[in-house]
Formats: C-alpha cells, sequence, structure tokens
C-alpha cells in the first residue's frame, strides 16, 4: 500500500479492453493515480504477486472466474485480507448492489460510467 504523499495504485481488472482503456484513462489522467490493469483473475493474481495496489477495481462478470468467486479467494488469502475491492458491474439493481455491499466490497460502480467521474468516485468511496 501506499505511503503518505505517494501517488496511489489502482489495479482494474476487466475482461472488456475497452472499459479498461476508458477507465485508465479517467483514472491515470484525471484522478492522477498509478493504474496497473489486467483482463482476467488470472492475470490479477499474477499483478497482486507484486506489490499490493491500493485498490483493486473488479469487473463482477468475467469468463473463468467471475468478480464474486474472485473476490471470495482473495478474502481467504490472508495478504488480501484488507485490500479495497469495489466492483464494476452493469448489475446496478438495488437487490444486486445491495448483495454485493453483503459481501464486504467496498462500492459498487454502475458500468458504463462517465470516465469524468470515475476517479471522482472511487476518491469519495475510500475517502481520499
Amino acid at each position: 500500500m501506499t505511503g503518505p504523499g505517494a501517488q496511489r495504485h489502482v489495479l482494474l481488472v476487466d475482461d472488456d479492453p475497452d472499459i479498461r482503456y476508458i477507465a485508465e484513462i479517467a483514472l491515470a489522467r484525471v484522478g492522477g493515480l498509478a493504474v496497473s490493469l489486467a483482463g482476467s483473475a488470472a492475470e490479477a493474481r499474477v499483478r497482486l504477486e507484486g506489490p499490493l495496489p491500493d485498490v483493486l477495481l473488479l469487473d463482477v462478470t468475467m469468463p473463468l472466474c467471475d468478480g464474486p468467486t474472485f473476490f471470495r479467494e482473495l478474502r481467504q488469502d490472508g495478504r488480501f485480507a484488507a485490500l479495497p475491492i469495489i466492483f464494476l458491474t452493469a448489475r446496478t439493481s438495488l437487490d444486486d448492489v445491495q448483495g454485493f455491499l453483503d459481501m464486504g466490497v467496498h462500492g459498487v460502480v454502475a458500468k458504463p460510467f462517465d470516465p469524468m467521474t470515475l476517479a471522482k468516485q472511487l476518491g469519495g468511496m475510500l475517502g481520499w
């Protein structure tokens, strides 16, 4: 995790390259955050072997290993117990969002999102 005054690091996991591109621009250029990208849970596992990000943005619907499954897997590993995880999803009914929050995620961002407000939403959810 990042110390005081250092740039915050976001790991974004989404199988859609367009979402990764838009979010990377929004977070890096608008939000001033360092961004790492992964296109799958398997790729994210590799990225998480290095220094931990300050937050993980995780797509809910991905092939092979969806966001909720990967979230539960991470929470079972003590190294990631305190890692803030925010879901990215098009599933935004009140029941879906409440279900995600009940799992223990730090927040839910609706897709599609406006790239100019993504960094602001992220900062608001994490108190940055």
